[in-house]
């Protein structure tokens, strides 16, 4: 018996070795590469009844034109990424339509040069053209030398890959303590200006009370503190929108280097000063703005709704976004689902808004139509385009 068990895998093993394909031929134009990753097994397609990214099964998935990869950029550096179809079509990287590819031609593309300019731990990357995966190849090589020796690599070896780990997720755990730390000893030391920023009640107030404290002196280091704690908060949504590849800023003037986590915290620090000088700066707006349409008694009661309604609105979606990254594995979010939320929540503000001004003030609708413009709608349109 044990002899028979012997004799089976040693045909099994002497089978195996003379069919199994040898990586140590050169793939590329004139065979001038060597292969380090092929991508054939890791094509994923799209599947309409699940929303999101599912492995490509021939079975399944043989009339898909458009097959897409995650492409590790941080660990492949120094090293090519290649990419030829039998049938004309497009490279898309991240969504965004970057290359034509013609038949039977190899495209190069350089891993360092990709990682300088999306400045990203990896990305996704699209092949649209002909069905199915057959005629699609897509490697990471590295050029052959002539002083190279051959080395001979048979695929009877299990391929171990570290798993990924993202750089977010040290900082997002200690960035939502930081945050709970500071909104607990807001709570703890100005317990009365927390009921009142807190309190949806009072926000719907349409008769704002002017005489109180909060909304007398709107640069007081009690509305400060609520307004860097605001910042932390806006800071943070923005950083974990990061960390499921929503791109905020396209035009990548902001979160330059997000690949070691010294980097990333340090642009978690930036971006919670940049929001605290632009709620400050909205603060100016007002006051000018205001004061140019003899509207200067509304400003104070304006700013503090805008930072009544953000701090309430910003905490909600902080806490459902955590809700969510949480417990649905899921690593990419739609971008829609994040940008129609906060469409509706600045349309509902700006419509609270001149209900609150009107109630306070005798002021003709076309006056109020213009000064809202000029103070919350045209910085929300100048902001959108910014980020898209």
């Amino acid at each position: 018996m044990l002899f028979v068990l012997f004799t089976h895998s040693l045909i099994l093993s002497f089978t195996h070795s003379t069919t199994a394909q040898p990586r140590n031929e050169g793939i590329g134009p004139g065979g001038q590469y060597y292969p380090v990753h092929s991508f054939q097994d890791d094509f994923q397609v799209f599947d309409a009844a699940t929303q999101a990214y599912v492995p490509y099964i021939p079975e399944l998935h043989a009339t898909q034109t458009a097959l897409s990869a995650y492409v590790d950029l941080e660990s492949n550096r120094h090293y090519k990424l290649l990419l030829t179809t039998k049938d004309d079509g497009y490279l898309f990287i991240n969504a965004a339509l970057r290359r034509n590819l013609r038949a039977g031609t190899w495209l190069i593309l350089d891993i360092d040069s990709l990682f300088r300019a999306y400045r990203r731990p990896e990305i996704f990357l699209t092949v649209y053209g002909s069905p199915g995966v057959a005629g699609k190849q897509l490697y990471i090589a590295y050029p052959r030398s002539a002083a190279q020796k051959t080395i001979v690599l048979r695929d009877d070896n299990l391929s171990v890959r570290p798993r990924p780990v993202s750089v977010y997720t040290n900082l997002l755990g200690v960035g939502l303590l930081v945050i709970l730390a500071f909104f607990a000893f807001l709570f703890s030391f100005h317990n009365r200006a927390f009921e009142r920023f807190f309190s949806p009640r009072d926000l719907l107030s349409v008769r704002a009370q002017e005489e109180s404290f909060l909304i007398g002196r709107p640069l007081s280091s009690v509305n400060l503190l609520f307004t860097l704690g605001l910042s932390l908060l806006t800071s943070y949504l923005i950083m974990l929108a990061q960390s499921h590849r929503v791109d905020v800023f396209s035009a990548r003037l902001l979160l330059p280097n997000l690949t070691q986590w010294g980097g990333v915290g340090t642009e978690y620090v930036v971006l919670t000063v940049l929001a605290f000088g632009a709620l400050i700066g909205k603060y100016a707006l007002i006051d000018v703005i205001s004061g140019l349409y003899k509207l200067h008694e509304i400003a104070n009661v304006h700013f503090f709704k805008i930072l009544q309604s953000s701090l309430l609105f910003f905490t909600s979606m902080t806490l459902v976004l955590l809700v969510i990254s949480y417990n649905i594995d899921q690593t990419v979010w739609s971008e829609n689902a994040l940008l129609f939320p906060l469409i509706g929540f600045y349309t509902a503000r700006v419509a609270l808004l001149y209900v609150v001004i009107r109630a306070s003030e005798s002021i003709k609708n076309l006056y109020l139509f213009s000064y809202l413009c000029i103070v919350e709608l045209i910085p929300l349109i100048i902001g959108l385009r910014f980020i898209l």
